[in-house]
């Protein structure tokens, strides 16, 4: 827009990029005098509206803010601080009086929003999208990012159709991996609120915004339950309530509505989600007709599109609750691209967790889908390519009340007979198999009663049945709640339990310590454990105060894994010696020229997770003192795959840190070569925002 207006010819032309809330061009409105819009007649639009919605960084008040100069009413800020909203202004909007009474947005909000308007406009020059979510990851403020949502939108409502499918494409890549389903809803949801404003610039907000939406809904980043919610919300003279009325019924009510939204704007990709979702089911129909899974993968692989891979898990499952006899095949199928690192342990979980998302729907022609899940999630944790602690937990909220009692008796008897067998056989998956027929509703109550049953009756025995109820409560991946829950019961019956068990605080506690290390529970649910007990005196206090210490301990995690001898390993007998030694053992092969892919896979044979940590620290020590890349390959890969956690490596970076000393004795720049490292595993983001702050009086002993 150009001010050419003869009061201020002073002011040289100054264009100016459209918004989608600037005026459309060519339109001239002139406000009524107000003390809250205090332009010259002859100028377009609200002050406060510009100001608020401009993405310009032209600042609208007089210079220096300057008070009683020609054509101004004294200073907006002075004016605005004394003034009463009056809801009958011209210029009243509905989001007036909650700005006022809502302190301006912070310095790091307004960063991001410029920021993310550059990385829009980039990606509608350069269509390069991995450049795009690489740039929006890197921004490390996941909080903002409905914002990112909303501006990307708004901008591309006012281009062309190339734009309009570049968007949808864009969101659908990044939904999951760089935007979560929170942030994209409440993406959407601002771009409601804010439709009254946006009409205004674009006078076909309503189709378009309408658009948008089905075709988030047809790509699955939208639940079609947004439609439903937010319209009890909206006013029904609303522009937002046009656009859901508009979207539900206009678009995706009409016959074939998926094929005519996926191709509305032509789109300037080769292929849509759509056609996507049709060539998954057509090889996995071919796999479980032929058997063939060489082929399979190779048809995933040529698939090439490794952001969408959630597609394949939710479709296998569904599969398989559909065509029981199939499972084995399909199972099979998800087992090997998982191992081979063709879909990677991100991919995994989201697949698993649309899938939970969706099984209300499917019990309406699979009746027992849920119980199916369930058992499909117990096998994939259990076999090693699943973390089901990243899941949300598939009990709703009325199987979570109280079991009747006669239901629990009966299950504790069960489950007392079931702890007993295993004891004696050591066999894991007989006691999943006996819990998933004994629990088929899963309900969280009898997890956590199992739980209590299994720890009570092995503080009971020796050292080998304490060592296999740990075991045991590592492979079985109850949800946390309900291991929370368990070890609440624990504490609750404490004292009654010390008049069979006198050592009883000792030994809890132990349980308690092993179940952090062995990343059953967090530091988090820890805590949670101990608010319920704050009674100085309390046993439950005592409990959590004992398992504590134990963790603060240096070196806390290899003692806490052999105090019962077994080391932690499913093998059970293993030291902590012996897995050293198998680690160092593997490692020297894998340098001497192994295979990265057949390294990861003795590492996970190992069976042991909550040691890998001992790994990360043998490949930093082998690195610094033979200057071998490939030890850097192999951590990479191990991460890439989800072998490795955030929490692993910060450990193992913890450990060479605090054995740097010694190692100085040999390798005399120990210490500058870990400052590289640790840079270089920062940069790879696997370390924790804390690592240094924790290391801070090794890193003032010589290599910051």
């Amino acid at each position: 827009m150009t001010f050419t207006d003869k009061p201020n010819d002073h002011i040289k032309d100054v264009k100016t990029p459209r918004s989608p809330t600037s005026s459309p061009k060519g339109i001239h409105t002139t406000p009524p005098k107000s003390p809250r819009s205090p332009k010259s007649p002859r100028s377009p639009g609200s002050l406060r509206k510009n100001t608020r919605h401009s993405i310009s960084g032209r600042d609208g008040r007089p210079k220096k803010g300057g008070c009683g100069g020609k054509g101004t009413w004294g200073g907006l800020l002075d004016t605005e601080d004394d003034h009463v909203i009056d809801p009958n202004d011209p210029n009243y909007t509905s989001h007036e009086e909650e700005e006022k009474s809502v302190p301006r947005t912070s310095p790091k909000f307004e960063q991001f929003k410029k920021k993310a308007t550059v990385i829009v406009e980039e990606y509608f020059d350069n269509d390069d999208v991995l450049s795009t979510a690489n740039e929006l990851r890197e921004l490390e403020m996941p909080s903002y990012n409905y914002y990112f949502v909303k501006k990307l939108v708004s901008i591309a409502m006012d281009r062309r159709d190339k734009e309009k499918e570049m968007t949808s494409i864009l969101l659908s890549q990044l939904y999951g991996d760089v935007i979560d389903s929170s942030q994209l809803y409440k993406g959407f949801q601002k771009l409601i609120e804010s439709a009254d404003d946006l009409i205004v610039d674009i006078p076909d907000a309503v189709d378009v915004l309408a658009l948008f939406i089905a075709r988030a809904i047809v790509d699955d980043i939208l639940p079609p339950s947004f439609l439903t919610k937010i319209v009890t919300d909206l006013s029904k003279d609303s522009i937002g309530f046009d656009v859901i009325k508009r979207a539900e019924k206009g678009y995706l009510s009409a016959p074939l509505h998926s094929e005519t939204i996926e191709r509305r704007w032509g789109g300037n990709k080769n292929r849509t989600v759509q056609d996507l979702k049709i060539k998954i089911d057509d090889l996995l129909k071919e796999y479980v007709a032929s058997g063939d899974i060489k082929e399979a993968l190779r048809c995933i692989k040529e698939l090439n599109v490794p952001h969408f891979n959630h597609e394949v898990v939710k479709k296998v499952l569904i599969m398989v609750m559909e065509k029981r006899q199939a499972e084995s095949c399909l199972l099979e199928l998800l087992k090997r691209a998982a191992e081979e690192g063709l879909i990677n342990s991100s991919q995994i979980s989201k697949g698993f967790g649309r899938t939970i998302d969706l099984v209300d729907d499917l019990t309406l022609d699979i009746p027992n889908a849920k119980m199916l899940l369930q058992c499909l999630i117990s096998k994939a944790a259990s076999e090693g390519w699943l973390s089901a602690s990243s899941l949300k937990s598939l009990s709703s909220n009325t199987e979570r009340q109280s079991v009747e009692d006669d239901k629990v008796e009966a299950f504790k008897k069960k489950a007392g007979s079931i702890i007993h067998e295993y004891f004696l056989s050591g066999d894991v998956s007989e006691v999943i198999r006996c819990l998933e027929s004994e629990n088929r509703a899963f309900l969280g109550a009898l997890n956590a009663i199992f739980v209590k049953k299994l720890i009570t009756l092995a503080m009971d025995r020796k050292n080998r049945e304490k060592e296999m109820a740990s075991v045991l409560l590592t492979s079985l991946c109850f949800p946390s709640e309900d291991v929370v829950t368990g070890f609440t019961l624990l504490l609750e019956a404490a004292e009654d339990t010390a008049l069979d068990i006198p050592v009883v605080v000792e030994d809890l506690a132990m349980f308690l310590a092993r179940a952090e290390v062995d990343e059953v529970l967090t530091p988090k649910h820890l805590e949670e454990i101990g608010n319920q007990f704050f009674e100085q005196n309390s046993v439950g206090n005592k409990v959590i105060s004992m398992a504590l210490s134990m963790l603060k301990v240096r070196l806390s995690g290899e003692r806490i894994l052999r105090c019962w001898g077994g080391g932690g390993s499913y093998r059970n007998g293993w030291t902590i010696e012996d897995v050293k030694d198998k680690i160092g053992r593997l490692l020297e092969e894998f340098e001497c020229g192994g295979d990265t892919r057949e390294a990861c896979r003795c590492i996970k044979e190992l069976g042991m997770p909550f040691f890998h940590h001992e790994v990360v620290k043998k490949c930093l020590v082998t690195l610094m003192e033979n200057k071998n890349e490939r030890l850097w390959t192999l951590l990479l890969e191990c991460y890439s795959m989800g072998l490795m956690t955030t929490h692993q490596m910060t450990n193992g970076f913890g450990r060479m840190a605090e054995s740097l000393d010694d190692l100085a004795l040999d390798v005399p720049d120990a210490k500058k070569q870990f400052k590289n490292l640790v840079k270089r595993a920062q940069n790879e983001g696997w370390l924790d925002a804390t690592f240094c702050n924790n290391r801070s009086e090794v890193l003032d002993n010589g290599f910051r």
